[in-house]
């Protein structure tokens, strides 16, 4: 039996807003990749000036799944702490999914190495200019 219309309509609205703070063990990723399994391989942002990025394995709640889907390049929000005390692969657990990435953008928490520049934005293409069209032949003329 499916679920009931209700507890979609609630999961949904309650990831589109932002929450006002994040707690010290909760970060903002990028998804990177999909495990299987309702697991997920997200990108943490580096700290400091040369840091890099860290990476990790995050599982998806139940109340999540089958409600919304995540691509690849989504960002959400990941809390670190949660699954410390299993003994397992697993480095964080998804607490919220960034939907709305306007409204994400305008929080002071969002990190500044996830630039301005949408991600389905292809590497070589400024976003200024938009895509570029190959050079017709009726050109060397």
């Amino acid at each position: 039996m499916p679920r009931p219309k209700r507890d979609i309509q609630a999961v949904a609205l309650e990831t589109e807003t932002p929450p006002a703070a994040l707690s010290s063990n909760q970060a903002i990723a990028r998804v990177k990749q999909a495990a299987g399994n309702n697991l997920y391989r997200v990108e943490l942002p580096g700290v400091g000036e040369k840091a890099e990025p860290r990476e990790l394995l995050a599982e998806l709640p139940a109340r999540f799944r089958s409600t919304i889907w995540i691509k690849r390049g989504s960002y959400v929000l990941v809390d670190t702490a949660s699954l410390a005390d299993r003994d397992n692969k697993l480095n964080g657990e998804i607490v919220n999914v960034v939907r709305d990435e306007k409204a994400w953008r305008k929080m002071g928490y969002w990190p500044k190495d996830f630039s301005a520049k949408s991600s389905r934005y292809l590497d070589g293409e400024s976003g200024d200019e938009g895509p570029q069209m190959p050079p017709s032949d009726d050109e060397d003329d």
